[in-house]
């Protein structure tokens, strides 16, 4: 039997079936990290679906079964996933990887996308990136916003948030990515880097791009040389 499948929330849906009280993915023990994750990648775009049917050469069905039926369809249905099912993914994860403490501790979301990406559904890298210092390839499956604190920052776009991020570090995407997961700057109890952060509705990756044709600010021409 083909498994359910409920397309993502779009526009006027979007609003009516995820806001409101007791909706989202509900929170136990510590599990805010991968609820944002899975929210964010899964509510209101279908670019991961593969994730939930593509038979992947290191695909572990039950986990793709307890995602698919138990967290993103109920999502999408009802706008609500009750944490008991969250608990299940986590009690396989920790089962499937490396550290017990999925089901208790908090992790950071690159921990468990590369977990359920890279070890248990065995998904290509998402992103191949170059470092100017390095000249090596790195191959992942999403970019951590890694900034100094910027005074003239002070409601920043996402926008503004990768573009800096990418200098800083010197990177370069070598491709086009099919899907750029971006995690915003990491931020404790105590600590906040950002108050707030405005999406950017659409990404302007063209200066990230290596060897990409730019045009020169300055004439308008092809541009030969790239200033930081």
């Amino acid at each position: 039997q083909a498994p359910e499948s409920f397309p993502p929330l779009w526009n006027e849906a979007a609003v009516r079936v995820l806001r409101g009280r007791m909706k989202g993915i509900q929170g136990h023990c510590n599990s805010c990290y991968m609820d944002v994750a899975l929210f964010s990648l899964f509510s209101c775009t279908s670019v991961l679906d593969s994730m939930l049917f593509k038979p992947f050469p290191l695909c572990d069905r039950n986990v793709q079964s307890i995602l698919r039926d138990e967290i993103v369809n109920p999502l999408r249905k009802t706008g609500f996933v009750r944490a008991g099912s969250v608990m299940h993914l986590r009690e396989q994860l920790t089962e499937k990887g490396q550290f017990s403490s999925f089901t208790n501790a908090e992790k950071d979301p690159e921990e468990f996308l590369n977990l359920i990406m890279q070890q248990i559904l065995g998904i290509e890298p998402l992103l191949k990136l170059q470092s100017e210092k390095r000249k090596e390839q790195q191959d992942g499956y999403c970019h951590q916003i890694i900034m100094d604190k910027r005074e003239d920052l002070v409601v920043p776009e996402v926008q503004q948030l990768v573009e800096h991020s990418f200098l800083a570090s010197k990177l370069k995407l070598m491709e086009i990515p099919s899907c750029f997961i971006i995690q915003m700057p990491r931020s404790g109890k105590q600590y906040k880097m950002f108050s707030k952060i405005i999406p950017s509705l659409e990404l302007d990756i063209t200066d990230l791009l290596l060897n990409s044709p730019r045009e020169c600010c300055v004439c308008g021409s092809v541009a030969t040389l790239e200033c930081d």
